[in-house]
């Protein structure tokens, strides 16, 4: 049986439709495709559509294209095609979901106060415990904090911490990409890893004991972990705040990277960027990362075991 995958267009006044539309143009072979969106976008897309009807967002009325929504109806928008996504692949209707991009301050204006995709996907799925996982080719970078400020972050990676999303990366890594004894890097939380304490006492007093425990190497400098990482000596590396993963992901495969929810009871996907207001609506959107987050979520979906 083909995996059967659904895609949300995101916030209808970014790229989302544009990519979506230039994927299902020609998409990844061996699943079927569904797209979740507002009935007046996804009319003549080339696949199974789930409307999600105007008038049950928006709250004003308008005339013209998506990209005259307000951000608070668009906000609702992109929340129902989340919303119904998810209610998909809880019942087993859909194999996976690739999200498209959203925007949080719409969201945040529908009354949707959620700091990010992954952390909201977790909440709709019963409250599981999440984690964002970067994935450009060989590289695998796995956030141990996400939409946090940057002050709040060395409090925020305790060893209870690291251990818990080291073995939801490990299971996936089983499950997913059947890699069954993976090699798992502790990305550094200070320059140097603290060198022994001139720089900071987090990586000597929690990090490196987290990666005791969990059979890690670390921590290893960012400087240098990413650089391993990509020559084939680690299949992923935890990293402590948001950025320092973005970035290297980012650098490695810009336009390639594929964004993957670890803990769910289903796979999801999305690509790594936003939503590109700037040039929506222009035609010019590059439509790669969703190119291989569909790829990446078919063959996902059809891994023989899952967590």
């Amino acid at each position: 049986m083909r995996p059967r995958i659904a895609i949300t267009l995101g916030d209808p006044r970014g790229i989302g439709p544009e990519i979506v539309g230039k994927v299902l143009a020609d998409p990844p072979a061996g699943a079927e495709y569904f797209v979740v969106g507002p009935d007046d976008i996804i009319g003549d897309l080339p696949a199974e559509r789930i409307a999600i009807g105007m008038s049950a967002a928006c709250d004003s009325k308008r005339t013209g294209q998506p990209s005259g929504l307000a951000a608070k109806d668009a906000g609702f928008l992109t929340a129902l095609q989340i919303e119904t996504a998810v209610s998909l692949a809880l019942e087993g209707s859909v194999d996976a979901i690739v999200t498209g991009p959203a925007n949080k301050r719409a969201l945040h204006l529908a009354g949707y106060r959620v700091p990010g995709h992954t952390e909201w996907l977790g909440q709709l799925a019963g409250g599981v415990e999440t984690a964002m996982m970067l994935a450009a080719g060989r590289l695998r970078v796995v956030l141990l904090t996400t939409h946090i400020a940057l002050r709040d972050v060395p409090d925020a990676v305790t060893r209870d911490l690291i251990v818990r999303k080291a073995r939801m990366t490990t299971e996936a890594l089983n499950d997913w990409w059947d890699i069954a004894q993976p090699h798992i890097a502790v990305c550094a939380l200070n320059p140097h890893a603290g060198e022994g304490g001139l720089f900071g006492a987090e990586d000597d007093a929690i990090l490196a004991a987290a990666a005791r425990e969990i059979g890690a190497a670390g921590p290893i400098p960012a400087d240098t972990v990413f650089v391993r990482a990509l020559g084939g000596e680690f299949d992923a590396v935890l990293t402590p705040s948001h950025d320092v993963g973005m970035t290297a992901v980012k650098v490695a495969g810009f336009g390639k990277g594929v964004n993957v929810t670890l803990g769910l009871p289903f796979i999801r996907t999305a690509p790594d960027h936003g939503t590109a207001f700037d040039i929506a609506g222009q035609g010019i959107a590059d439509p790669g990362s969703l190119q291989e987050a569909v790829s990446l979520a078919v063959r996902l979906a059809g891994s023989r075991r899952r967590p």
